[in-house]
């Protein structure tokens, strides 16, 4: 049984389970008050049925839904005034039980002779009423769950077209290390190239899941860093501090490109390189920290701006009023400040 069949059956269930107990209770209220339930009695809640689906089904799709109001409630009264002509000799007071006499029922006032009853006319506006608002509910509920599937899919979508985008930016910046390193025939290159490949497989394998291990991300991290410093002259000024517990979950190469644009223009124009990255875990929030220096030329340099404006999509797509982020840049430095808060890992 597909999704859309077992809803349907839940809906005919929802459904007649209610009508069931209204008319049970109808029912056992007309006998306990006159110890009789007449034959009037199913055909009127025949009729109540009727007129509910009639326009649950047709009238309120095809006009209100269609905003053809007007012609929704000449239809609608027309409907409601025929049913209440056609049913006007069941509403005497013929419908009405009779008490026997001695019955304790005596004692109740009996309606006079031809006078109508007036119970069924209000109870048929009322489930026409009801109707009406239980349709226009379920289209409302109907439509927000399609807009919100819609959403999902569309966040979706971004998300794995940033990740796209990200990976090429991330490859792009590896490979000009190692091929750094190959130029100067460092014995390093073999570790860079087999660090490459973990972190590929980390990417490939792991950053597919929604979510991941924030003790792996970090990993990955670390991992990206002792690749970058293979190709720096002096690494004296690359520091890296983790506090607080890794025992959450993350969205996977959420902070990564923060990382790789410190360590793209951390270096400024006479070689030197500072870059610090401070990542605190404390009450379910994330704080990161990265502080890099930069020459002037870097700084002005149109592409560094790539993997930020990833990464801001990425966090308003992810963490929509529930993060914080602050850049500042300085003279000859370039300071990054985010907080997100966490989910921990079961």
């Amino acid at each position: 049984m597909n999704a859309f069949s077992k809803k349907i059956n839940t809906t005919i269930s929802i459904h007649t389970l209610l009508w069931i107990f209204f008319i049970a209770i109808t029912a056992i209220q007309s006998y306990s008050r006159f110890s009789t339930i007449p034959n009037e009695f199913y055909f009127l809640n025949f009729i109540f049925i009727a007129v509910f689906y009639f326009n649950y089904i047709f009238l309120v799709p095809k006009f209100l839904l269609n905003k053809k109001i007007i012609i929704y409630v000449a239809i609608s009264l027309a409907l409601i005034i025929f049913i209440i002509i056609f049913l006007e000799p069941l509403l005497k007071t013929s419908l009405q039980p009779t008490f026997p006499r001695g019955n304790f029922n005596d004692n109740l006032p009996r309606p006079r002779e031809g006078s109508i009853n007036l119970r069924p006319p209000i109870l048929l506006l009322l489930f026409f009423a009801l109707s009406t608002c239980v349709k226009l509910v379920s289209e409302w509920y109907k439509s927000e769950k399609e807009r919100t599937l819609v959403a999902s899919q569309k966040i979706n979508s971004e998300l794995s077209f940033l990740k796209a985008q990200l990976n090429p930016h991330f490859l792009f910046n590896t490979l000009n290390s190692i091929y750094s390193l190959a130029n100067k025939k460092s014995d390093d290159t073999t570790v860079a190239i087999v660090t490459l490949s973990e972190l590929m497989r980390y990417m490939i394998y792991e950053a597919n899941e929604e979510f991941i291990s924030l003790e792996k991300e970090i990993e990955y991290i670390k991992n990206y860093i002792s690749l970058q410093l293979l190709r720096l002259r002096d690494s004296s000024g690359v520091k890296i501090n983790v506090h607080g517990s890794l025992k959450y979950k993350i969205e996977p190469l959420l902070l990564i490109s923060f990382i790789e644009n410190a360590f793209k223009y951390g270096t400024d124009y006479k070689g030197k390189t500072e870059i610090r990255v401070v990542i605190t875990i404390h009450d379910d929030e994330l704080h990161l920290e990265v502080y890099n220096i930069s020459s002037l030329q870097n700084l002005a340099n149109k592409n560094s701006g790539i993997g930020l404006e990833n990464i801001k999509n990425r966090l308003n797509l992810l963490y929509p009023n529930a993060h914080t982020l602050e850049i500042t840049k300085g003279k000859k430095s370039f300071e990054i400040s985010l907080k997100i808060n966490l989910k921990k890992n079961k």
